[in-house]
């Protein structure tokens, strides 16, 4: 049952995310929207992390049937580009081919099974060729070529095409599905296409990639950026500015959390003024906000002198006119989640890209990638997108070309504690998790979202 979620429900101060946007006066409709839902308070059981059997049923029942993202249009942008997406055990071979078309293939040879092109690898090639023996697709995975092809009297061409997986595409966004009878992307991903009417991503390039090996499961990773319940704890430098105020779930598989920038937080113990919020935010990097941080006028605030300056700036740097966005769509952090893995930022001064994903066949290993967009250059000449740079799990993020060092100190603060969660599942008596009932409401939910997956 959708209900709506009291202003003032979970705010120590008597504040909510719409109290803020009362404040701007400048609301944009699709930020006035709440929907939460009535959900059980039981326990999650911590077997649902650590269990290989259930991770089986994961991969069988849950991987195998939803649209997940897989790369940028702009890793694939010419004929004959190719870019590997991994998915547990799963290897996806996706190419553009002649026509401009995307085709996605398994990633494997029908000749013995070897994997066509090895993994985390993106490159360019006239054609799909196996590395073993040679055997050789087009790039729309039609047979051309088999050596000693007189060896090969009693084989069928037709039946040894690559076999494909679904490919749909929106907002810039690459999807595959392993599921044939899957409803169409657009119908999958419900809400979003309206909701992001104003949230373009054409334009926009992958300007930091950061990919890290996580020792824990994929559903604890994400977890930890899906609730801010822990914000205070593990991330005290933001906590005088940054309210998080809103949790909505619209669906099976879109939900979302909306965090209010340059606010005083709705738990912390002093109240900043304007100008030490101001002074305290982390908004991106120096070529979104400045190298000098301004100065708050008598009667304006915080957000009110952030989004005039991000709108001269935009205007200036890249030729985009944020004048048809509101305050919030501009400063806040929008982060819609598509199920099961998919984080998407709206707004201006946060779009980036989360993902996360099972590697291999280990329930206690997972890759977390960090994709971060940029407004193309204003001659329009659109740079290539960043390659992928891969974080051990005891590097630093700030030490990524490129990231900024405030979001590598929160991505830090965020992953570090993984292996600790981990390894106290495996050890806890109690054996179950207690989620709380608002901030940590989409956690739950995608639990329930599974159990939908595996009981069909």
């Amino acid at each position: 049952m959708n209900v709506e979620v009291p202003k003032n429900a979970v705010h120590d101060l008597g504040q909510s995310y719409q109290d803020v946007l009362d404040r701007d006066g400048d609301a944009a409709d699709v930020l006035r929207l709440q929907s939460n839902i009535d959900q059980p308070m039981d326990d999650v059981p911590l077997d649902r992390y650590m269990s290989r059997d259930f991770f089986a049923l994961e991969m069988e029942k849950v991987w195998r049937k939803v649209w997940q993202f897989a790369c940028r249009e702009e890793h694939i942008s010419e004929p004959g580009d190719y870019y590997v997406y991994d998915i547990g055990q799963y290897s996806i071979l996706l190419v553009r081919t002649e026509s401009g078309s995307i085709k996605g293939f398994f990633n494997s040879c029908m000749h013995r099974g070897t994997k066509l092109k090895p993994s985390d690898t993106s490159g360019n090639a006239p054609h799909i060729q196996c590395p073993y023996h040679g055997w050789t697709w087009d790039l729309t995975g039609v047979l051309q070529k088999v050596p000693c092809s007189w060896e090969f009297d009693h084989l069928d061409w037709e039946a040894n095409s690559l076999r494909e997986v679904r490919v749909e595409t929106w907002n810039t966004l690459v999807f595959i599905n392993m599921d044939r009878e899957a409803p169409p992307l657009l119908d999958y991903l419900e809400v979003m296409p309206e909701h992001f009417k104003n949230w373009d991503f054409s334009g926009w390039y992958t300007s930091v990639h950061a990919r890290k090996e996580l020792a824990c499961n994929w559903k604890a990773a994400q977890e930890a950026f899906i609730e801010g319940y822990h914000g205070p704890m593990v991330h005290p430098q933001v906590s005088g500015t940054a309210a998080y105020g809103q949790h909505d779930i619209f669906g099976d598989h879109v939900s979302r959390d909306i965090v209010g920038l340059g606010v005083p937080s709705n738990r912390g113990s002093v109240i900043l003024s304007e100008q030490e919020i101001l002074d305290g935010m982390l908004m991106g990097d120096s070529t979104t906000v400045g190298d000098e941080r301004p100065k708050v006028p008598d009667g304006e605030t915080a957000r009110s002198v952030l989004v005039k300056q991000m709108r001269e700036s935009f205007m200036e740097d890249f030729g985009l006119d944020l004048s048809h966005l509101s305050t919030g769509e501009i400063i806040d952090s929008i982060k819609y989640t598509v199920f099961p893995n998919l984080f998407v930022f709206a707004g201006i001064s946060l779009r980036v890209l989360y993902q996360y994903r099972p590697l291999g066949n280990d329930p206690d290993r997972c890759l977390f990638d960090i994709m971060f967009m940029r407004p193309a250059p204003k001659d329009g000449a659109m740079p290539e997108p960043a390659d992928v740079v891969f974080v051990a799990e005891d590097e630093s993020y700030q030490d990524v070309p490129g990231m900024d060092p405030g979001f590598g100190l929160l991505f830090d603060q965020d992953t570090n504690i993984m292996r600790w969660q981990r390894e106290g599942m495996y050890t806890s008596d109690k054996g179950a998790q207690t989620y709380s009932s608002y901030m940590e409401s989409r956690p739950r939910f995608i639990h329930s979202i599974i159990d939908k997956y595996i009981a069909k």
